[in-house]
């Protein structure tokens, strides 16, 4: 039992989307009311913010590993791995993606997942699994030879293994029987459009069997222009569905990601790392998905020049929204904490500081530097 902790002299982010003065409360592993506070009784551990802001853990519901280790790894070990880091960095919850690999591959981490958790790393609520139901002309940094078309019995298969954790599926909308594989399995995890060469039309006809998400907006999709809007477009105009941002500084033009803002509001975007496992690592040559990636500085590189997802963790990712990019903070941390747990539908338990929400707290300094991790109401070293 952690007992009763309030944090004091604090900017808070607040259930509105803004920051106030606050004080918070929790009462062993979760957050509470002042009246449940004080009516538990017993001693207290007072902790004074001095000024700083108080948010929510932040949520990364897609990448793909860290510290060397990958999801794709498919061991507890890499599992660990990857979630001390990502709690390290403030991101106390997570769903790591898989990418485009055999069925076999695929079924041996959903296997370690189904049945693993980490009381010392952030919370692992889920999967996200990018590929195999992808296009091949926009397969990115995806190994193309297990590209395949949707197939539900598949995702039956990997869901009965893992427990019914995967959260997210990605799917190219213009791929063969698409468009019935979303209708089959949208009651059942979040669809999401991704590594596609849809237009409009296919992408919206994608939103209307139940997709309600896309992945890495602008990565690996057609360009949104005047003439043809493509799956850009079409998510635009579809009001519930949410869209995906990478905001290394990389992947995305400063001032395509305000227009983005702009475009969708904070409402519907969801920040995301999209790291592999160079991410906390040197330079250097790694592996992501069977294929070999260059790393240098902030830039990760296949051998034809493709982008290979991010060396940024998502707290990475937010201190350049707001720091280089100009997104208000408020907004980078509702689309980094708030956004993604309603996303993959864990948001009874995360995303916001309020009652009875988890106890997993991020306290930052002016420049955004962590200063305090709080999980389930306990310290981080």
């Amino acid at each position: 039992m952690n007992g009763r902790k309030r944090i004091e002299n604090g900017l808070v982010f607040q259930e509105s989307g803004a920051f106030a003065p606050d004080t918070v409360y929790l009462l062993d592993e979760r957050i509470v009311t002042e009246k449940e506070y004080f009516e538990a009784g017993g001693a207290e551990t007072v902790i004074d913010a001095d000024g700083s802001c108080v948010i929510p853990g932040l949520t990364d519901i897609h990448f793909h590993g860290c510290m060397g280790s990958d999801c794709c790894d498919g061991t507890e070990e890499a599992f660990r791995t990857i979630a001390r880091y990502e709690l390290s960095c403030g991101v106390t919850s997570i769903t790591p993606a898989t990418m485009t690999m055999p069925e076999d591959v695929l079924a041996r981490l959903c296997r370690t997942a189904g049945t693993f958790a980490c009381p010392d790393g952030a919370d692992f609520c889920g999967l996200y699994m990018e590929g195999p139901f992808i296009s091949e002309a926009k397969k990115g940094a995806q190994n193309s030879a297990y590209i395949q078309p949707p197939d539900a019995a598949m995702l039956e298969r990997l869901q009965e293994l893992c427990g019914d954790r995967i959260r997210t599926v990605a799917v190219a909308p213009e791929t063969a029987g698409a468009l019935d594989f979303i209708r089959e399995v949208k009651d059942r995890v979040t669809v999401s459009l991704a590594h596609t060469v849809a237009d409009y039309d296919t992408a919206m006809a994608a939103f209307a069997c139940g997709a309600s998400q896309v992945t890495h907006l602008y990565n690996a999709m057609p360009p949104f222009t005047h003439r043809a809007p493509g799956p850009v477009g079409a998510a635009a105009d579809t009001e519930n569905c949410m869209v995906e941002l990478i905001c290394d500084g990389v992947h995305i033009h400063p001032a395509v990601v305000r227009s983005t803002f702009r475009l969708f509001g904070d409402d519907r975007i969801i920040l995301i790392s999209d790291s592999m496992r160079a991410a906390g690592m040197a330079d250097g040559s790694y592996d992501l998905g069977g294929q070999q990636v260059s790393v240098r500085g902030s830039l990760a590189l296949l051998s034809d020049g493709t982008i290979a997802g991010s060396v940024t963790n998502l707290m990475d990712c937010l201190r350049t929204a707001v720091r280089v990019i100009g997104i208000p903070l408020a907004s980078a941390v509702k689309c980094a904490a708030v956004n993604p747990a309603r996303a993959v539908g864990i948001d009874a338990d995360y995303g916001t500081l309020a009652p009875g929400k988890f106890a997993n707290i991020v306290l930052l300094d002016r420049d955004l530097a962590v200063t305090s991790i709080l999980h389930h109401g306990r310290p981080v070293s």
